[in-house]
């Protein structure tokens, strides 16, 4: 665990030397707050509803590239209502998100795992009387894109994704894959598995997939970091998907909204009848089933990795947003709470279908609502 946290530190102070390309940022458009960037009237109806509160200045977070996209769709509508808010995510990457927030530099961080103990007290330091808390806001399935030629709707089972990400299978025309998909024209091509290169939260999510669905086939424990030998590696969600479209026999896994413009994404052979394909609707069906399993006001969720019921995509990830429950800066504060109280919002989550994303459910974006509140 030290070293991990090492290792984020490492990539911390690396990606905030990073220009401000990546940031994002949420500029007010007119004295009213009433058009957007676009200026289209679902959007202006968006931005009438945002309560900005005291927010002021700038909002510095970064950490999850999972749900990147999901922010751009949230700041876009931010900076139509609060004029003069600029909010700036990094997509570091959880383990770097973690580390930035912990020494200081972020008002929050997302990462698409929950904090572990060791996090949780070292996050003391910088939450004055409190601690940070893990608050879920953005669920979806974890894609498994792949780019074969003239081979869609491939089907895989938890034994052969396991082999695969394990250099055990290295040809798509190997035998295990053709018995799951006997319709399917598999040619004599070499598998190129991809892996994320960063500390990521995506990663710790699919390899908690793999042991639980595949314990025999998936030896290694889970984590952040990639612990499986061979394959290769690339940056981000937005890296591994690149790496998938240019490179003719190539897997990866990615959140969803990164497996488009035409990648053709695997079906999960699960208990239930049927395969099960990566879809908003399917992960909702799998998420709804997971537990607070947090304490006080922290609202970490303990996933099903192993569904059995009819259309539950079975690799799904949560991404939280970190905040300290007590101990926030006062400077930023209030701009933290406006902001985090759109996302959680009834037209926040809204927003997520359409970006790829899945919505939390009722029960629990109620409590993660009811516990912005709370901030202080």
């Amino acid at each position: 665990m030290k070293l991990q946290r090492k290792n984020r530190r490492a990539l911390a102070l690396g990606a905030l030397a990073v220009s401000g390309a990546l940031a994002l940022t949420a500029c007010g458009s007119d004295d009213t707050g009433g058009k957007t960037n676009g200026g289209d009237a679902s959007a202006t109806a968006q931005a009438g509803n945002i309560d900005c509160g005291d927010a002021k200045g700038q909002l510095q977070a970064s950490g999850s590239s999972a749900q990147k996209n999901a922010i751009d769709a949230w700041v876009k509508q931010y900076a139509a209502a609060c004029k003069g808010v600029q909010v700036n995510y990094n997509p570091t990457g959880s383990g770097a998100g973690i580390t930035a927030f912990l020494q200081g530099q972020t008002s929050f961080a997302g990462s698409d795992s929950a904090m572990d103990p060791e996090e949780i007290t070292e996050s003391k330091k910088v939450c004055a009387d409190g601690q940070a808390i893990d608050l879920p806001m953005v669920g979806g399935p974890i894609a498994v894109g792949y780019n074969v030629p003239d081979a869609e709707n491939l089907v895989l089972d938890p034994s052969t994704l396991a082999k695969i990400f394990d250099s055990k299978i290295t040809n798509w025309n190997d035998e295990a894959i053709a018995k799951l998909n006997p319709d399917a024209k598999l040619p004599d091509l070499k598998i190129q598995a991809f892996h994320r290169s960063d500390e990521s939260g995506t990663t710790d999510n699919f390899t908690t997939y793999l042991q639980a669905a595949a314990p025999k086939d998936w030896k290694y424990e889970p984590g952040k970091s990639w612990a499986a030998k061979g394959g290769q590696s690339a940056q981000g969600s937005s890296g591994v998907a690149q790496q998938v479209k240019q490179t003719p026999g190539a897997i990866s896994y990615m959140e969803l909204s990164y497996a488009k413009d035409g990648m053709n994404t695997v079906s999960i052979k699960t208990e239930a009848a049927e395969p099960v394909a990566a879809t908003v609707e399917n992960a909702t069906a799998a998420i709804g089933a997971a537990k607070v399993v947090g304490t006080g006001k922290d609202l970490a969720l303990e996933l099903d990795y192993t569904p059995s019921a009819e259309g539950a995509y079975p690799i799904v990830l949560v991404t939280y947003e970190i905040v300290c429950d007590k101990g926030n800066k006062a400077e930023t504060l209030p701009t933290t709470k406006s902001f985090l109280n759109y996302m959680a919002s009834e037209d926040g989550q809204s927003l997520l279908a359409d970006a790829g994303y899945a919505p939390m459910p009722e029960e629990i974006i109620t409590k993660v609502r009811e516990t912005i509140s709370s901030l202080a």
